[in-house]
């Protein structure tokens, strides 16, 4: 009966154990070659809020071109959002004096050309300045990490692991292997899985986020087996203390 609770005590243990491969991140780091960085700018979404200046030489002359603010930063983020441009879902905006413009497979600088061009074309402005800025950039992160919740960022880009970061780091029982993105890009929605490792993420698309992606984090293989059945240390010393008396009692 005693190499029966014993055998039992150990397989408790060794099941709610991850191993160290499944905890360490990048585990090939030591071989990844030296490579050239590439930033690329994500396309602006139905539902993105944009902010958008004009300048000129002459600034008086580019006051009907811009939203009136409330001549500072006081309101904070959210009255940035009521003084942005909301984009549509047939991905147009509604600018002063130029009407509906199409923001379609444009990135905010292609967006800002695009602008600059009809205000000079069109005879609006000589030389005007124009820039955008994307207002409500957000990733949603959830799973095991330590704060799982959705996060505002105002970088162009930032990598799949900042993102992590934000969220306080996966947790002990995260599956690191197998971190699923969910992306919806010019129409399409994409699922990908991430291992974390392996550095060969670093080459693909999703290393970094786009605005309005979603990271799943699901629980590792130890997690699972013990969910419902040890959950905690303390749960672990209860079931022991549960074997022991029985045997005791048995034994008596």
């Amino acid at each position: 009966m005693k190499n029966i609770v014993r055998v039992c005590v150990i397989f408790i243990l060794v099941s709610s154990c991850a191993t160290k491969k499944e905890i360490l991140y990048m585990q090939d780091s030591i071989d990844y070659p030296q490579t050239a960085l590439e930033f690329s700018s994500p396309k602006i979404q139905p539902n993105d809020i944009l902010k958008i200046v004009v300048g000129a030489l002459v600034q008086e002359s580019a006051l009907p071109y811009n939203k009136l603010t409330n001549g500072g930063n006081t309101g904070g983020v959210a009255l940035m959002q009521l003084e942005g441009y909301l984009v549509s879902e047939d991905n147009t905006i509604n600018f002063p004096q130029l009407g509906p413009i199409s923001t379609n497979n444009k990135t905010v600088l292609e967006l800002q050309e695009h602008i600059k061009v009809l205000l000079e074309d069109g005879g609006h402005l000589k030389d005007p300045s124009v820039n955008v800025r994307l207002l409500n950039a957000k990733v949603t992160i959830l799973g095991e990490v330590n704060q799982p919740g959705t996060f505002n960022f105002t970088e162009y880009n930032i990598t799949l692991l900042q993102a992590l970061g934000y969220a306080g780091d996966l947790t002990i029982n995260g599956k690191r292997e197998d971190i699923i993105v969910l992306r919806e890009t010019e129409g399409n929605r994409v699922i990908s899985h991430i291992d974390l490792t392996s550095t060969n993420f670093i080459n693909t698309a999703f290393y970094q986020i786009r605005p309005n992606d979603v990271i799943i984090v699901n629980p590792n293989n130890p997690k699972v087996k013990s969910a419902g059945f040890v959950g905690n240390t303390s749960t672990v010393i209860s079931v022991i203390s549960i074997l022991l008396t029985t045997v005791v009692l048995i034994t008596r």
